[in-house]
């Protein structure tokens, strides 16, 4: 009993072994061309930003005093955001109030002449000529008193009683559109722009619904770019969604990144007025480099190569025969038949190998 199970151990080991050591069939996948569109496109890493976005600054020094708006406002051109209080130089400060007491002396000494003159001239004692010299001289006196006085409630106050509704402590929106940020606080000090600094900001504006992608692509893409090409954008905080938009701007010089050459590109975007975009999202472009419609496809996994030339297997009657053929546009899967194939044809795939 025991030799019989040993002999079928023995044998069925044999058996194991013999079938497991027997060639394999080789079999391929049978395609067929068809018709359809194949296009070539890049991906371009960016962000979504407005096209005009504007910094509004004070025109003169001092410290915020109210602020009327918030970040996520509108606004309009013109209207007023915040207020300021003038902290005067006291150099200019004293240089103007020293003005308006000179001022007003020369005003007192013109009313005594004119009172003089007028007395003399209504006794008819001298020349209407010589009354008219010392009333215009009196006129004068007094518009170099009220210039005097402005300009010392413009040097205190940062504005004049005459011209209150210009008043340079009401900073005002340069544009109209959505406040994005308000990087100051009331009490906070803050300086106009001048030769020797660019100012703080109020408050930055920007027109929300004139956006624009901003990226940059390789330089060994970039020569197949033109202007007014359509582009696809897809945000990654706004799942599912895509936009439509048209490359508009090629820089004309790269900027070096990494040891790459990049060019930055831009890029219209049509946003519909139900969806809310933010400045600074992260977004892809997706740019159609290539693309052409109802040729002959194939995939491309059943091209071979052979130098500069390329071929199919195509199957007739019942063995595969090469056959060269003319290819074009490739997306990585499928590829262009330009010419040595017919639609309907059977051409020899990638191999697939099964068992006996």
């Amino acid at each position: 009993m025991l030799i019989l199970l040993i002999t079928a151990f023995v044998l069925g080991t044999f058996g194991y072994l013999f079938k497991r050591s027997q060639p394999k069939e080789i079999q391929y996948q049978e395609l067929t061309p068809t018709m359809g569109d194949i296009s070539r496109s890049t991906v371009v890493t960016g962000k979504i930003q407005p096209r005009d976005e504007v910094n509004v600054k004070p025109q003169i020094s001092g410290i915020v005093a109210e602020l009327y708006k918030e970040a996520g406002q509108m606004v309009q051109q013109n209207e007023v955001i915040a207020k300021l209080k003038v902290i005067p130089d006291m150099g200019q400060l004293s240089s103007a109030q020293s003005r308006v007491r000179l001022s007003e002396l020369n005003l007192k000494q013109a009313q005594i002449n004119f009172d003089r003159e007028k007395a003399l001239y209504d006794r008819q004692l001298v020349s209407a000529d010589e009354f008219e010299k010392i009333q215009q001289a009196l006129r004068q006196a007094q518009e170099e008193h009220a210039i005097a006085r402005e300009s010392l409630e413009i040097v205190r106050d940062g504005v004049s009683s005459s011209n209150k509704s210009g008043s340079t402590t009401l900073v005002r929106s340069t544009i109209s559109g959505l406040i994005l940020d308000v990087p100051v606080k009331v009490g906070n000090s803050v300086i106009n722009s001048n030769t020797f600094n660019d100012g703080t900001t109020i408050a930055t504006v920007a027109n929300m619904s004139d956006l624009i992608f901003d990226g940059n692509i390789d330089e060994t893409e970039v020569g197949r770019l033109h202007i007014g090409l359509p582009v696809r954008i897809s945000v990654g905080a706004l799942q599912d969604l895509h936009f439509d938009a048209a490359l508009e701007y090629i820089a004309p010089k790269a900027t070096e990144s990494g040891g790459t050459n990049l060019f930055e590109i831009k890029a219209s975007v049509t946003v519909p007025a139900d969806v809310t975009i933010r400045s600074g999202y992260s977004a892809n472009a997706e740019i159609v480099l290539q693309e052409v419609h109802d040729v002959l496809t194939l995939p491309e996994s059943a091209i071979q190569y052979d130098g500069d030339k390329t071929y199919v297997f195509v199957k007739e009657a019942d063995e595969y025969v090469r056959r060269d053929v003319e290819t074009g546009l490739s997306d990585g899967v499928n590829i262009e038949i330009k010419s040595g194939l017919e639609l309907g044809e059977t051409v020899r795939g990638p191999q697939i190998i099964t068992s006996k």
